[in-house]
């Protein structure tokens, strides 16, 4: 039986493909995971939630009390997690909420592995570090290695790898004649890849199809800006938000983006990206995953405050209108990718799993 603890959809997202793998192979899954995400999990697995809270990255006395506090109450609670499922391997999907999941399970005897889905250590992985037998590794992070550290990719739902182009073109009704560009922000949009789109794009007579992922509650105001550029969007595709973004990626000739956890699966589809990092990432991470794309030859980077409309566009002619570099590009991409990620990872998770039966 698995155990995996994630908190917010960042981290709770490649615990969630690991989980469906494990399942796939026969685990029995319970997920621990925050308040906020039990509805997303509970229809699939048994689910408990804990309220917790991350340490804030300054220092202000309240918050620390108030994470501290919650912790300090979430300790029996997870006792009692793991009296009643007793895991044979618990998983830390590297958020806030794994922390005391695994911590308390390695001090029980339970074997542990710890995600990591960034190119850089975080808060919590760098904390359950001595409790984890494995940590797996999205990307390269300089100083770690085997055995403690295996590099085996950000894993990714079957669903992200399976998106065909076909499903992209008939969710956005994107003709197949011309090249489509796809912008995106994460989940809320971003605001200066929103700025940028409509300074570039709006109003302009396009020779592709641009599908603009800016946000729900960004909406309403890129429209109107939109329509006040004079946009008929027969061939801007404006959406406040998307379930359907693999097949988006899929289809798209050019992507550009945050580099969140999402450059994975650019890689792993084999697409080329223009990367704006969110500047005010927790340790520059961001940065760290788009220079993987960048020093890959599978992508541009773009500093956010050097993002205008100006730059976007010439940016995006100069890719579109330069198909060997395009396909180039998209070749590195693909060289990157690690679409077997998830069942690295589960085999790792199978290997400790085993050692412990041995033992």
């Amino acid at each position: 039986m698995l155990l995996a603890a994630g908190g917010t959809g960042g981290h709770l997202q490649p615990a969630l493909a690991v989980a469906a793998e494990a399942e796939a192979r026969g685990a029995r899954v319970v997920v621990v995971t925050t308040p906020s995400q039990v509805e997303r999990v509970a229809a699939q697995y048994q689910t408990f939630a804990l309220e917790l809270k991350g340490f804030s990255r300054r220092f202000a006395p309240r918050e620390y009390a108030t994470t501290l506090r919650l912790l300090a109450a979430a300790a029996p609670r997870v006792e009692r997690i793991l009296r009643e499922v007793r895991p044979d391997v618990a998983i830390g999907g590297g958020g806030f909420a794994s922390g005391p999941v695994v911590a308390l399970a390695a001090l029980r005897a339970v074997p542990a592995l710890a995600l990591e889905a960034d190119a850089h250590l975080g808060v919590a992985n760098r904390m359950l570090r001595p409790f984890v037998r494995r940590v797996c590794l999205s990307f390269p992070i300089a100083g770690l290695r085997p055995p403690k550290f295996v590099l085996t990719g950000r894993p990714l739902a079957a669903g992200q790898l399976s998106a065909s182009a076909e499903d992209g073109r008939e969710a956005f009704a994107l003709a197949a004649d011309l090249p489509v560009v796809l912008a995106f922000g994460g989940s809320q949009g971003a605001q200066s890849i929103n700025r940028a789109c409509i300074d570039a794009f709006g109003g302009r007579p396009l020779d592709f199809q641009l599908v603009h992922v800016c946000g729900p509650r960004n909406h309403a105001v890129v429209l109107a800006e939109l329509e006040a550029h004079g946009e008929r969007f027969e061939r801007y595709h404006l959406v406040p938000y998307t379930d359907r973004l693999a097949g988006a990626m899929a289809a798209a000739d050019l992507v550009v983006a945050r580099s969140g956890g999402s450059v994975a699966e650019l890689a792993a589809l084999g697409k080329p990206a223009v990367l704006v990092p969110y500047p005010h990432a927790t340790a520059d991470h961001q940065r760290k995953n788009a220079r993987w794309m960048v020093d890959g030859a599978a992508a541009l980077l773009v500093d956010d405050a050097g993002l205008d409309g100006e730059r976007l566009r010439g940016l995006v002619a100069g890719l579109l209108g330069d198909r060997a570099r395009l396909a180039a590009m998209a070749a590195a991409s693909a060289a990157l990718g690690r679409p077997d990620a998830t069942a690295r990872v589960v085999d790792e998770v199978e290997k400790i799993v085993k050692r412990r039966g041995d033992a």
